[in-house]
């Protein structure tokens, strides 16, 4: 009996209460799932928001950049489900198969790629066309459609290893694979990043092996050659990628050419035409012309070498003026390339298009040197030129050369840039034939440069390789070093434009140079980036330092001290280079599957699982579920009592503080704690920033604000009032005494503020994020630029995507980084609907002025160490 009552008292009596120290642990582990989806939520978002700024930005990227945004959202949004389960138990399981689906339709859009159009792996240049670019790459294609098609335009013979011979190369060695994990998992804005990854891979693809076919195929297509030339002959190398050469894309300069090769070391130097794709140069321009990794097969073409006594490049019309009618040459003694490379300065001669044929301009260059190949030797190198102040081509040859430029112009149905060589015997070959990256000067106002400027001279002279008016910093690059610390937004002075410095003209505003014609590859580029750039100056290395602040005139062949705003104002914008590229195209796909919110209202009926039909929509679920779970009194009463607190303050918002370890200066069964119980560090600065200064409440609006706000609420379903969404009522702190998280939503408008702030400097940072409001983008955008103005001003590092701010501060000793946490509790607050008037010049400047005057009169201590520039100076 005594066995039985027993049992039953253990049936029915209740389990006992949990001690504060279980309750402490079950809310540590709780929070700490909390906090991570917390952190994967604002790194998605994070991801998200660079996906848009690329999208409707100007700045360019490349399939890597879409490949690592997509797997990093993809694994955030995944680990929020996952800690979610943590909170929540099984509740959301469902999640996980609307997360599926959405990433099987993101990994189907990135996993598309055409196949190789042919399967032979060797092809004669007589049995290729234009047409067959997707097979051999345009410039094999062009010149195979001279030999096939146009009858007397010379062109040495050769034959071509496709894009069914590279496919073939890399699936033998499993190439493709490791080369894909190797860009994905690269920063590319790291230069140092960049050139560890594209000498890695390129000897990984030197040191692999030709397979046995394809290197049958290459021999036996070279037996041919030197058949039908009557003699083992010397070959040259020319990439030939897909797509290089086209109308768009001219790859200038960005992969390697060998000359000189004799058949013994031909698969060789095979592999390493094949790895130059992965050349710096080429990595970061596919990069910056948003053309993916994946859709570049390296076909290489195999010429027979001319013994060049002569050669160059020649355009069929002016680049730099659509209605220019004359063909531009440039010449030089031995091979081209000190013209392609930009290394000499060539003899110029222009020539009239119409008949007779006759020579406008003829400019000797002494051209000092000459690149000439030895094939006893095997080898090529650059000489003294005996003959340097000499013409390199005869008139009668210039005359010649140019009619070949219009008939090429004729048949290809546009202008052409021309490269091409005469051997010892007087006889003209034409290497290579592509589209002109051609620019049509805008119609602009007439000016007179020696009038209406004041600003100072500080040289006069050049060529004109690509048009327009840009200023900034100049930055001068000699060597790699140099490359590697470009910095944004500066002018780049060089000697001469080697291709190498291709990699940082997206971040440049102009090039100038010392030397080198402007047919030479940087000018090209320059060209495509729609960069002002002068070159062949004479001095400008010698007479512009580091750092100096210019202003660039190309047209007016000017470089002038300081900015020139009245040039400035004539200048062209820099275009957007990504729209209408297929990784562009990708991009928009897969963000289609990414970045849309369509649960927009928590409370409202349609907020559900079954309609999230994007990783933003989960995102966004997931974040207004934690939260509810977290804060849900019923629910966890026992952990709320101990841990969530509402904070006592008089402030129109509410505020609730979590106490994760130490927050406190005791512990209190209270549901509501006092500001004098806190023990947080970083908090109670914070808190000083948001209060020292009374906030005046939203400023006044004129007509335009408030029908800006009535529209943006009519009409974009991303916005949302608070109301009774737990996320929309709550601003929450969770502390612990060195440590502060704020989440903060106040109307329209959400911020985040993160400090540790201790007694190690080293282990100090802040983090700051701000983004909303009700008015239209232009308004939000400049308050944006108000924030991040003021922040910068005090040493924050500061990025916009759109209309967000994001700020940064890392290292720094205790007093100094609080000081700078009371500023962003004051940015967080004051800052809030004066995107409803920054259209009025006049208010904007006024609470700008009032923000500056606030922080340096009632939130700076007095005294501070390390004061912020004037406004003025910044």
């Amino acid at each position: 009996m005594t066995g039985l009552l027993a049992k039953l008292k253990s049936v029915f009596s209740r389990p006992p209460a949990p001690t504060v120290e279980e309750l402490r642990a079950v809310f540590r582990r709780r929070y700490q799932a909390f906090k991570m989806l917390l952190a994967a939520n604002n790194t998605a978002l994070q991801l998200m928001s660079d996906m848009e700024s690329a999208a409707y930005g100007n700045y360019s990227f490349g399939m890597a950049f879409v490949r690592s945004h997509c797997t990093a959202i993809c694994v955030n949004v995944y680990a929020m489900i996952k800690y979610l389960g943590e909170l929540a138990g099984d509740k959301y399981q469902q999640l996980e198969t609307v997360f599926e689906g959405i990433k099987e339709n993101i990994d189907q859009t990135l996993s598309r790629k055409a196949p190789p159009p042919l399967t032979e792996f060797v092809l004669p240049l007589s049995r290729t066309d234009k047409e067959m670019a997707d097979a051999v790459g345009s410039k094999m294609a062009n010149l195979g459609e001279l030999i096939s098609r146009v009858e007397g335009i010379p062109v040495p013979q050769g034959f071509v290893v496709t894009a069914a011979g590279y496919e073939r190369f890399l699936a033998y060695n499993n190439l493709q694979e490791e080369i894909n994990r190797r860009l994905q998992a690269v920063e590319a804005e790291e230069m140092a990043d960049l050139y560890r990854l594209s000498s890695e891979i390129q000897m990984n693809i030197i040191n692999s092996e030709v397979p046995e076919d394809l290197g049958a195929e290459i021999m036996a297509a070279y037996k041919n050659l030197a058949a039908a030339v009557g003699r083992e002959v010397r070959v040259s190398l020319r990439s030939s990628a897909i797509g290089e050469d086209s109308a768009q894309t001219s790859f200038a300069g960005q992969y390697r050419s060998e000359l000189n090769v004799s058949p013994e070391h031909l698969l060789q130097v095979y592999k390493e035409i094949v790895a130059s794709k992965y050349a710096l140069t080429a990595i970061t321009y596919r990069l910056h012309k948003g053309i993916r990794d994946e859709d570049v097969a390296m076909c290489v073409g195999c010429m027979e070498m001319v013994d060049a006594a002569a050669g160059g490049v020649m355009y069929s019309r002016n680049p730099m003026d659509i209605r220019s009618d004359a063909v531009f040459i440039n010449a030089v003694h031995g091979l081209a390339k000190t013209v392609v490379d930009g290394s000499a300065t060539p003899d110029l001669m222009v020539i009239s298009r119409q008949e007779p044929l006759s020579i406008l301009k003829k400019d000797i260059a002494d051209k000092k040197h000459k690149f000439i190949c030895l094939p006893e030797e095997g080898v090529c190198r650059e000489v003294t030129d005996e003959a340097s102040t000499l013409a390199a081509i005869t008139d009668e040859q210039a005359l010649e050369l140019a009619r070949y430029a219009l008939r090429l112009e004729e048949h290809f149905q546009s202008p052409q840039d021309i490269e091409w060589s005469i051997d010892q015997a007087g006889n003209i070959y034409i290497l290579q034939s592509r589209p002109l990256q051609q620019m049509t000067v805008a119609d602009r106002p007439e000016r007179d440069i020696a009038s209406g400027i004041e600003a100072p001279i500080i040289l006069r002279g050049g060529e004109m390789a690509s048009p327009g008016v840009a200023a900034g910093p100049a930055s001068i690059v000699a060597n790699n070093l140099d490359l590697l610390q470009f910095p944004e937004g500066a002018v780049l002075v060089t000697a001469f434009p080697h291709p190498n410095w291709a990699p940082v003209l997206s971040r440049a505003v102009a090039v100038v140079t010392d030397r080198g014609g402007i047919t030479g590859h940087l000018a090209n580029v320059s060209r495509e980036f729609h960069l002002p750039a002068l070159f062949n100056t004479g001095e400008a290395t010698k007479k512009i330092k580091n750092g100096d602040i210019i202003t660039v005139d190309a047209e007016g062949h000017t470089i002038y001290e300081g900015r020139v705003e009245s040039l400035l104002a004539l200048g062209n914008r820099q275009a957007n280079l990504m729209v209408g590229t297929p990784v562009y195209e990708t991009l928009k796909e897969v963000m289609a599957h990414i970045t849309p919110l369509n649960l927009t209202n928590p409370d409202g009926p349609d907020f559900r699982i079954k309609n999230c039909r994007t990783l933003h929509d989960i995102t966004r679920y997931v974040h207004e579920v934690s939260v509810k779970e977290l804060f849900d009194y019923e629910k966890n009463k026992n952990l709320a009592k101990h841990f969530i607190k509402r904070l006592v303050a008089e402030v129109p918002m509410q505020w609730f503080v979590l106490d994760l370890e130490d927050g406190f200066t005791e512990d209190t069964p209270d549901r509501e704690i006092h500001i004098s119980k806190i023990a947080s560090v970083p908090m109670l600065a914070l808190w000083e920033g948001i209060n020292t200064v009374k906030w005046e409440g939203p400023p006044p609006v004129d007509a335009g604000g408030f029908m800006a706000i009535i529209g943006q609420a009519a009409t974009n379903r991303n916005l949302e009032v608070t109301g009774p969404s737990v996320f929309g009522n709550i601003n929450y702190f969770m502390i612990s005494k060195n440590f502060c998280n704020l989440t903060s939503r106040f109307g329209f408008h959400f911020s985040t503020v993160e400090a540790l702030v201790g007694d190690n400097p080293h282990e100090n940072y802040l983090r700051f994020a701000f983004k909303g409001g009700a008015a239209d983008y232009p308004r939000r955008m400049a308050r944006a630029r108000l924030v991040q103005e003021v922040l910068e001003m005090y040493d924050f590092k500061v990025d916009i995507k759109e209309d967000s701010v994001f700020a940064r501060m890392d290292i720094g000793d205790k007093e100094y980084m609080l000081s700078r946490l009371r500023i962003l509790g004051y940015i967080s607050v004051h800052t809030r609907q004066l995107d409803m008037v920054m259209a009025k010049a006049d208010q904007a400047g006024y609470y700008r002025h009032k923000i500056l005057e606030d922080i340096e009169t009632a939130i700076l201590p007095l005294g501070e160490e390390g004061e912020p520039q004037e406004a003025g100076e910044a």
